[in-house]
């Protein structure tokens, strides 16, 4: 038996409940498997932020990086300011770690998937982490905006604009303004990360979201870097603009296999994908480090609404669960996930927001059930 030492963070709302059906299921994987799991539990959340002040601290940090992987439930409360936990804790844990993939797998779990056409898809979202509007250069400024005033200048290749003086010509109004970073750097180890994986797929393109038509500078560099990085792995390039990926999305998802996109716009799609494949409920993702410690959770956020309750869908937990197992080496038990994801869906042994009766902890029992079956 391999044992790897897991760092579970519950997180705040329903996070607490679907990472508890998520363990129960990964036990049963260990009791079963070649798979050993040491966990150990870290109070990284709003209770203790609303107690302490405290967000990410470096004894978190300290702890997080002596273990094998981060199995992660959600983050927010409502007596919290929207963007505090975001970005003190889970932005940060992010930077810190140097995930700079997140993984999104969408897939047909017929028949949830809402669309007419019955074609079955499964694209693998590969989203750029620690770059793009999420970690760009921002800012306020004006006489009302508490802001920096300082002379500011922004530069484009058809003009040169001084705001000071824009500013003075609109009535002394406020300005806000958020700059996309992307460097050559950051752009060419996520082209490469998504060659590869399309190779290991078996896929012989990669599709390259941006708005590259509009944010020229900064995509067309993207470009670029994907254009070489393709030919050197010998596989087809393909671009598509956000928002004909959209439209794309809901018309012929088939044809879509490993897809690239900025940090921005992967957030916006990844969530129509979620919705593609039968809600948030669904959806599983991994922010991965290749050389270092990948953390993987649900897509959905804590729900203060119906935490609790027993109403949440823990599935996109043990998918999540499922991605943990095949990045630490164990894709036979990761597929035994999938398969007992397939078999309630087929048997009905759902929560509320599928058609079911279940609540959280039975079907994670469910799931457990299923794959302690197949011993």
């Amino acid at each position: 038996m391999t044992t790897k030492h897991i760092a579970v963070v519950p997180g705040d709302g329903i996070g607490k409940e679907v990472i508890a059906a998520g363990m129960e299921v990964l036990e049963a994987v260990s009791e079963i498997s070649s798979f050993g799991m040491d966990a150990e539990y870290v109070d990284i959340g709003s209770e203790r932020y609303l107690r302490t002040g405290e967000l990410l601290t470096d004894d978190d940090i300290s702890l997080l990086k002596g273990k094998d992987a981060i199995y992660f439930g959600a983050i927010g409360d409502p007596r919290v300011s929207p963007g505090i936990l975001e970005q003190g804790i889970l932005l940060r844990m992010r930077a810190v770690f140097d995930q700079y993939i997140n993984l999104r797998p969408v897939t047909s779990w017929f028949p949830l998937v809402p669309l007419k056409r019955e074609v079955p898809f499964d694209i693998h979202f590969l989203r750029e982490n620690t770059e793009d509007f999420y970690m760009g250069a921002n800012g306020t400024f004006g006489p009302n905006s508490g802001g920096d005033s300082a002379h500011v200048h922004v530069s484009r290749e058809l003009y040169d604009i001084d705001i000071d003086l824009v500013a003075k010509a609109s009535n002394g109004d406020d300005f806000a303004f958020e700059i996309g970073l992307l460097s050559r750097t950051a752009v060419t180890r996520f082209a490469d990360y998504c060659c590869r994986y399309a190779l290991d797929r078996g896929d012989g393109k990669v599709t390259l979201v941006d708005k590259a038509n509009v944010i020229t500078r900064n995509y067309g560099m993207q470009r670029e870097i994907f254009g070489e990085k393709a030919a050197e792995y010998g596989l087809d390039l393909e671009f598509m603009f956000v928002d004909a990926m959209a439209m794309a999305m809901i018309v012929r998802p088939e044809t879509f296999g490993t897809v690239a996109v900025p940090n921005l716009f992967g957030d916006i799609l990844t969530d129509l994908g979620a919705q593609l494949q039968g809600g948030l409920g669904m959806g599983g993702s991994g922010n991965i480090n290749p050389e270092g410690v990948s953390m993987f959770e649900p897509i959905h956020g804590s729900a203060p609404d119906i935490a609790g309750r027993g109403l949440a869908n823990p599935i996109a937990a043990v998918l999540a669960a499922q991605m943990l197992l095949e990045n630490q080496g164990f894709p036979d038990e990761g597929r035994m996930l999938h398969d007992a994801v397939r078999h309630v869906l087929d048997a009905g042994m759902t929560t509320p927001d599928l058609g079911g009766s279940l609540t959280t902890s039975q079907v994670g029992k469910a799931i457990a059930d299923f794959v302690l079956g197949q011993k």
